[in-house]
């Protein structure tokens, strides 16, 4: 087996594009259509532009990569995206193409709107706050996609991704595509040896969630979903003490928190109209 952390010898550059595609879903009860929009501008608040930048720039750093440039924007009535483009190795000023927005200033200290770029590898985040309007239940996803090539591996930055959102149902995959050589010529079509995503998620965060994986080995594509096993009422209601509250209806709030939960985590409409 071949960890992340040995090297492969190669004969030129290492050709393999590795995808990583994070998806979570933050799921919240908020009563009346004042809540919700109140649950939505929050959201929108709190995963603004801004901040979704700094969780991208530490993953970044995580994975070992640089960023050349760094595009950011804001949306109405609702939503962000942030992208980077990143290089594996540190850049010279004089080298990054004068296009890139980023070449060593404080980005988000002087610009109102940012572009960031990688010279082998980008990162993409977007958020979808959503609720529905004849219903009290209200969602937030947020889908990242980091893609490399070189050395730098996506997966090294799985745990503080999830650590970084209220992740009640998470959904993973990771492609790897296109070919190497090593130093004799022979194609190299991964460059270690994987069996699941959940191997380099942190066994204490796994123990919180139920996952299961669809994998397609020969094929290189790897996917795992999670939902959250445990619930505290408390944590999904928004501006509402769940003690003030008689007993059957949190029985209800929990009940419909938990049918959205594992209809989203499933994919599919199991439990009809509410």
């Amino acid at each position: 087996m071949i960890g992340l952390d040995k090297k492969l010898k190669l004969y030129g550059f290492n050709n393999l594009t590795k995808t990583l595609s994070f998806n979570i879903y933050d799921v919240c009860y908020a009563k009346s259509e004042r809540e919700q929009k109140d649950y939505i501008a929050y959201i929108d608040e709190q995963y603004n532009s801004e901040r979704l930048t700094k969780i991208l720039c530490d993953v970044t750093e995580i994975i070992g990569a640089h960023v050349l440039n760094i595009a950011k924007q804001d949306y109405e009535p609702q939503g962000a995206s942030v992208t980077l483009l990143v290089s594996e190795e540190q850049l010279s000023q004089d080298k990054v193409d004068p296009s890139c927005q980023y070449r060593g200033v404080k980005i988000l200290e002087t610009r109102e709107s940012v572009v960031g770029h990688l010279d082998k590898s980008h990162l993409t985040v977007h958020t979808y706050p959503e609720y529905h309007p004849d219903t009290s239940i209200a969602t937030f996803r947020v889908d990242i996609d980091v893609a490399t090539c070189g050395e730098i591996s996506p997966l090294n930055a799985l745990d503080y991704l999830i650590g970084n959102f209220d992740s009640d149902i998470i959904t993973i995959d990771y492609r790897v595509r296109g070919f190497t050589r090593d130093v004799n010529g022979k194609k190299l079509f991964m460059e270690n040896t994987m069996t699941s995503i959940q191997d380099y998620i942190d066994p204490k965060t796994l123990n919180r969630y139920d996952a299961m994986d669809i994998n397609v080995y020969q094929a290189n594509i790897f996917h795992t979903k999670m939902l959250i096993k445990e619930m505290e009422l408390q944590n999904y209601l928004f501006n509402t003490d769940s003690y003030e509250l008689p007993p059957r209806q949190r029985l209800e709030i929990s009940d419909n928190l938990r049918r959205e939960m594992i209809e989203i985590f499933s994919g599919m409409n199991i439990y009809g109209e509410k």
